[in-house]
């Protein structure tokens, strides 16, 4: 729950890229109320200048402290479209996919498919012949199943593909249970803790037409806690060891995953990814000296890092509703079906009158969406401007991640355009859907 500002719209110190001129709410140094006017509502804004500023973060704490080799890839689940694809991959990133439709759109995008790395926990037989036939640079395995089906299909091709096998570490990041994936019972990859993990690295040495460069790990999104990436180091670095001894085999690649947090309210720590980056490289080269090892390259895959405080997203009010004695409601042009996280996992974010910046908040209130759920629910009890009516531009911010790539098309309600901000102007990286697109593929 947020409280009452203490000056008038403090929220504005979120983040560098937000400000405010005039009373208007300013996001990448342009204002928000007039691209709301350009463009329409409900919009979703992403600050390229920014998108790059957090690549280049990552990229150079990568080569200051780790191996050689060593790559960021950004992880395209966070928001998947061909300029994302095109900004990353001129960033010198790689490219983290976990589907048939992300491969595509980095293809068509013109994204080099040696750096793309395929992730994701049932991959049917199709995706996997896809990913072959597209030049995929590596499959990150992640079971049995996968692996013998993935042997069969490469095998066909006379090809060997490289691959990761996917290890769960056991882990818990301290985090939304819906975003943790690296605990013993986890769906994702094979356990060490049960045993079944030194299985799957034997029988995946004995494929002939796979090439195992290394291990993959994967604790969770929105880690805040300070050694859960020093734990995953800890533990694999212990298999990795085990598994040379027992086997013979020395990974080239360890991918510690990604999720480093982000601020979306005032109360959430500010993260120095090039410090935490210098902990981890520190805390790797250190377990490798005492187990005699090698240290790996570092694969990490962060996405909302890179993009969450790139984005915002403006709705205009429709409605202004109160119930004597109980409650407000503020009711937007948008809701879950643009942005569904805090129906899902009760996501926090702070929200703005894009064009009271200068008024206080006094009015406890709702951000509601148009959808018919009662579940619609933006963000519960924020305060707005008690003038705040029908027309105004309100903001919602931290929203480059997981807002476009969970869109739905929930009572037929169009998906906002992306438009892009960079270096003082504007342009459209995805267009809106139109009502005709909401029925073009329908008989």
């Amino acid at each position: 729950m947020m409280t009452t500002p203490t000056t008038p719209y403090e929220e504005t110190a979120l983040c560098a890229n937000l400000g405010r001129r005039d009373g208007r709410l300013l996001f990448a140094g342009q204002d928000t109320v007039e691209l709301a006017r350009q463009y329409g509502t409900p919009l979703y804004l992403m600050d390229e200048d920014r998108i790059r500023y957090n690549c280049r973060l990552y990229t150079q704490a990568f080569n200051r402290c780790l191996p050689a080799g060593s790559r960021v890839l950004y992880a395209s689940k966070a928001a998947a479209f061909r300029q994302m694809c095109r900004i990353v991959g001129e960033e010198g990133l790689g490219l983290d996919v976990v589907s048939s439709g992300e491969i595509y759109t980095a293809m068509t995008a013109g994204f080099p498919m040696e750096r793309v790395y395929y992730h994701g926990n049932s991959k049917s037989d199709r995706d996997l012949a896809f990913a072959l036939d597209a030049g995929v640079g590596c499959i990150v395995v992640d079971g049995v199943e996968e692996l013998l089906a993935l042997e069969a299909e490469a095998g066909r091709r006379d090809a060997r593909q490289k691959v990761l096998l996917r290890i769960t570490p056991g882990i818990d990041p301290h985090t939304y249970a819906a975003v943790s994936t690296g605990q013993v019972d986890s769906k994702f990859g094979v356990s060490i803790e049960t045993g079944q993990a030194d299985e799957f690295v034997k029988l995946a040495l004995g494929q002939p037409h796979l090439s195992v460069a290394g291990f993959h790990c994967h604790v969770g999104s929105q880690v805040f806690w300070e050694d859960v990436f020093e734990r995953s180091v800890l533990v694999m670095m212990a298999f990795i060891r085990h598994i040379r001894d027992t086997t013979g085999y020395l990974p080239e690649e360890l991918d510690l995953g990604g999720g480093y947090g982000v601020r979306y309210v005032q109360s959430d720590p500010a993260i120095d990814i090039p410090r935490k980056i210098a902990s981890v490289a520190e805390t790797l080269a250190a377990i490798a000296r005492r187990l005699s090892l090698p240290v790996p390259k570092v694969l990490m895959e962060p996405g909302r890092s890179i993009v969450a405080d790139a984005g915002m997203t403006l709705y205009t009010v429709g409605a202004v509703k109160e119930i004597t004695g109980y409650k407000r409601y503020v009711a937007v042009d948008g809701g879950m079906a643009d942005n569904p996280r805090y129906a899902l996992y009760g996501a926090k974010y702070t929200c703005c009158n894009a064009g009271r910046m200068d008024e206080p908040g006094d009015m406890l209130c709702d951000l509601v969406g148009k959808c018919c759920e009662s579940g619609d629910i933006i963000q519960p009890q924020i305060h707005l401007p008690a003038a705040t009516q029908r027309g105004d531009v309100i903001a919602v911010c931290t929203t480059g991640a997981y807002n476009f790539s969970m869109a739905s098309g929930y009572n037929r309600l169009r998906r906002p355009p992306v438009v892009m901000l960079q270096n003082g102007r504007s342009y459209v990286a995805v267009k809106g859907e139109t009502l005709e697109d909401l029925v073009r593929l329908d008989m």
